[in-house]
């Protein structure tokens, strides 16, 4: 490579845009968080479902995610239009999704058989337009800029501004829903869900409407079947994958959890808020240092080290009693400063492995290799979700009555040792990610380099 080949395909991103992309992922999150913390209890306690049905749909719909999701990413790779690949779906599909969210949190006047299937509809038409609208938001970090640190850059505020959804969701879900509801939580969420659509609309928009996508596709074309055959050989995008899936499992888990653990164990449903933005608070400290920790020690070490507190942490869970809030308050601190930089560098590592395919076979799939990040999210969540009403209904747990000590156990269980057995089953799998800093370094400057002589 000569001293003239540039650094980056076009000049940028500057804050602004960085900024821009942000706040497509504040617009998703803002949904997707309500959906982690809130929908299953809203499913139990409020629309009148059991846990066992919330369980076989949270599988089914996953189920037909596997099939839709990779479509999505392969549609995206092949779409040619004067914004880009990536950005017109934000433009085409963000009114759409907001409405299926309004629809979602609606409590119809059904019998049990009608809500099911009420139920069933609307959770899979917003899954399949959250698709469409996630994954090409995600595949903007790949196409922004070609330098692995700006991307880690990007992916920092893009989950800075994740989080801050999720302090959003945490301070006034709860009180929203009371006011606006009256007494009535089905029309408190109705109605504080429809403010959420709005927003989430906007955001998406904005990022459509900010953000440039800068690393062009390389010359030829391939097929579906070599993008798929490049994505099973592709060793670091496996690892990747397995890694955010097992990481949305326990976050999925946990954030099940709390409203059950602050209810029921607990008996301080009112401060169930405050824990959860004090976690939220933490996490965007963690997120912060992420493009300076992962340029000073590797994206790997740090991944490393920070999985591992949070497996300790979590094992802390399970022992303080109902009073001990001090011990609950510093694990949640804990817990929370080690999570903030996994989802930056995991997203930031998937569009690594897109440059991984681009230097080993000369053909990226950008949509297709994050259409793993937007499956992973919404399996994890299932999975996770899924394994709360399993464990809930396997301990006795009966809605909006006193629980049993077996119930109880249950909700104890899935805050503390389940959720770290997965981070475990996470570690192991990621001790064999080859794709160190000076890797990374050499790949982009082969890259840069064929691009020009490309050009020339």
């Amino acid at each position: 490579m000569s001293a003239t080949t540039p650094k980056t395909v076009l000049p940028g991103p500057y804050v602004p845009e960085k900024l821009g992309a942000a706040c497509g992922d504040y617009s998703l999150s803002i949904i997707w968080q309500t959906l982690m913390f809130f929908l299953p209890i809203f499913y139990t306690d409020t629309f009148g479902l059991s846990p066992v049905f919330i369980a076989g749909l949270f599988l089914w719909v996953r189920v037909i995610d596997a099939v839709t999701d990779p479509l999505c990413g392969i549609l995206c790779d092949r779409t040619r239009t004067r914004w880009g690949k990536y950005r017109p779906y934000l433009l085409w599909f963000s009114i759409p999704y907001g409405v299926s969210i309004f629809l979602m949190f609606t409590t119809p006047d059904f019998d049990p058989a009608g809500k099911q299937v009420y139920a069933a509809v609307t959770y899979t038409l917003v899954m399949l337009l959250f698709t469409v609208t996630a994954t090409p938001n995600n595949c903007l970090t790949a196409v922004i800029s070609d330098d692995h640190e700006t991307r880690t850059s990007v992916s920092s505020y893009k989950f800075v501004f994740a989080y801050a959804a999720g302090f959003t969701v945490q301070l006034l879900i709860v009180p929203l829903v009371q006011k606006l509801g009256a007494g009535d939580s089905a029309t408190g969420y109705r109605l504080s869900m429809g403010i959420f659509a709005v927003i989430s609309i906007i955001g998406l928009l904005i990022t459509f409407a900010t953000v440039r996508e800068r690393v062009p596709p390389p010359e030829g074309k391939a097929s579906v079947r070599q993008d798929l055959l490049d994505l099973r050989h592709n060793r670091p995008w496996l690892i990747v994958f397995g890694l955010a899936l097992v990481a949305l499992i326990y976050i999925a888990i946990r954030s099940a959890s709390v409203a059950y653990y602050f209810k029921y164990v607990l008996d301080r449903e009112a401060q169930m808020g405050v824990f959860m933005s004090v976690g939220t608070a933490f996490v965007l400290i963690g997120v912060l240092p992420s493009t300076y920790l992962a340029r000073r020690f590797g994206k790997v070490k740090v991944m490393q080290v920070c999985m591992g507190i949070v497996l300790l942490s979590l094992v802390g869970f399970y022992f303080p009693g109902p009073d001990d809030m001090v011990a609950l308050y510093a694990l949640q601190i804990v817990f929370s400063l080690a999570s903030g930089p996994m989802f930056p560098l995991i997203w930031s590592m998937l569009a690594d492995t897109a440059d991984y395919s681009e230097w080993k076979t000369g053909r990226r799939a950008d949509g297709l290799v994050f259409s793993a990040g937007t499956f992973a999210t919404k399996m994890g969540f299932a999975v996770g979700g899924m394994f709360v009403m399993i464990v809930l209904g396997w301990f006795g747990f009966v809605a909006n009555e006193a629980q049993s000590e077996s119930s109880l156990t249950g909700i104890r269980l899935s805050m503390s040792l389940i959720p770290a057995a997965v981070v475990l089953v996470g570690m192991v799998g990621f001790a064999r990610y080859p794709l160190t800093n000076a890797k990374l370094t050499t790949m982009a400057a082969d890259l840069r380099a064929r691009r020009a002589a490309a050009t020339e």
